[in-house]
């Protein structure tokens, strides 16, 4: 659902918080963030998950799900976001900040059964183009993951395929089949 009055980026960050999230795209539309349903969800955990078992300890990246980011006039909040782990915006005493305004090195979207895929795909795009380094597209219908990255064409990636994490994650390694095979509670 989009509000039909655009906004300025200042003017969307004085709104009150809303559940779900409302995000801001750069040519002032404000929507609301598509709920989660289970298949989501559960991608979005096991990203995060998979992601921050490997790379927290060695202090390469975080990833944190559903996190407001503000950065090239706009306002989203990717199903997963990863940043490098000297990116991560910090309050004076070391602790998390709570305002994120800058890109994350990694951005996932994951499909909703009534979202899209090709606003998805646009968002995609503008993620890379704004400064993320990978933006990865989730459709668990397809069991695929298009994957973008600044100067080259997107890439469609099934089944055994490792996903590309770029200098992001050095050495860490998840396949598209091990991601959508988290969706079966019987193995």
């Amino acid at each position: 659902m989009a509000i039909t009055q655009r906004l300025t980026l200042d003017e969307f960050l004085a709104l009150p918080d809303d559940k779900p999230a409302l995000e801001l795209e750069p040519d002032g539309t404000v929507t609301h963030k598509m709920s989660p349903q289970g298949q989501h969800s559960l991608l979005q955990f096991t990203l995060c998950e998979r992601i921050n078992h490997f790379a927290r300890p060695r202090r390469l990246a975080m990833a944190f799900p559903e996190l407001r980011t503000i950065f090239g006039g706009a306002a989203y909040v990717p199903d997963v976001s990863v940043f490098r782990w000297e990116r991560i915006p910090r309050t004076p005493d070391g602790t998390v900040a709570n305002v994120f305004q800058t890109a994350p090195d990694i951005a996932f979207e994951v499909v909703s059964p009534e979202q899209s895929p090709n606003a998805l795909v646009r968002r995609c795009v503008w993620y890379v183009d704004h400064g993320v380094e990978r933006a990865l597209l989730v459709d668990p219908a397809d069991q695929s993951v298009l994957r973008f990255a600044a100067g080259a064409s997107p890439r469609a990636q099934r089944q055994d395929e490792p996903l590309d994490f770029a200098a992001v994650l050095p050495g860490f390694r998840l396949t598209v089949g091990e991601l959508f095979d988290s969706l079966r509670l019987d193995q």
